[in-house]
C-alpha cells in the first residue's frame, strides 16, 4: 500500500504541507510515529523510505532516537526543539528551500511517472470514480492529499 492509504479507523497523519518550524513533513512524521505505534497505520511507508527518509537525512537525526522521543509524548514544540538540538544546523533559508523542494517534487523519470499514475489509479478505484475526475495532481504531496481526502 502507498504512503497515505486510509486505514480501517480512518485516522490519517497531518498533511506534509503542515509546517513545523518551517519544516515540511515533520508534523506528519510525528503523527505517523504515534499512529503506527497505536496500531493504526501499519501500511504506510515508514522511516527508512520516502519522505520520512528524506526528512531524517536532511535533519541529520537518529530516527530511532526521535521515534522514542515522540513516543515519550513530547509536544510538537518539544520535538522541534529536540530536532534543533540533535540534528544538523540549518538556516531558515535552507529549511525553506528544502521544504519547497519536498512539496513541489513530482515524478521525473518514466518509472516513477508510472508509479505515480498507478497511485492515482488506486485512489480513483478506492473512490469509485474514473482517474480523469480526480483533481489535477502533479506532485507526490498531491497524491497524498488526494489519498487522504484533503483534495
Amino acid at each position: 500500500m502507498g504512503e497515505g492509504s486510509f486505514n480501517v479507523s480512518g485516522q490519517c497523519p497531518r498533511s506534509p504541507k503542515a509546517l513545523l518550524g518551517g519544516i515540511a513533513h515533520l508534523g506528519r512524521f510525528i503523527d505517523k510515529i504515534k499512529l503506527r505505534h497505536a496500531g493504526q497505520i501499519q501500511d504506510y511507508n515508514y522511516i527508512t523510505v520516502g519522505f520520512d527518509k528524506y526528512l531524517v537525512d536532511f535533519l541529520g537525526i537518529d530516527p530511532k532516537a526521535f521515534e522514542q522521543k515522540v513516543l515519550a509524548s513530547g509536544t510538537d514544540e518539544q520535538l522541534l526543539a529536540w530536532v534543533v538540538a540533535n540534528g544538523k544546523p540549518h538556516s531558515h533559508e535552507e529549511i525553506a528551500q528544502w521544504s519547497q523542494g519536498l512539496l513541489s517534487s513530482g515524478p521525473k523519470e518514466d518509472a516513477t511517472r508510472q508509479r505515480f499514475q498507478g497511485r492515482l489509479d488506486e485512489i480513483a478505484k478506492k473512490r469509485g470514480v474514473p482517474v480523469s475526475s480526480l483533481p489535477p495532481a502533479s506532485t507526490w504531496v498531491d497524491a497524498i492529499e488526494l489519498d487522504e481526502g484533503r483534495m
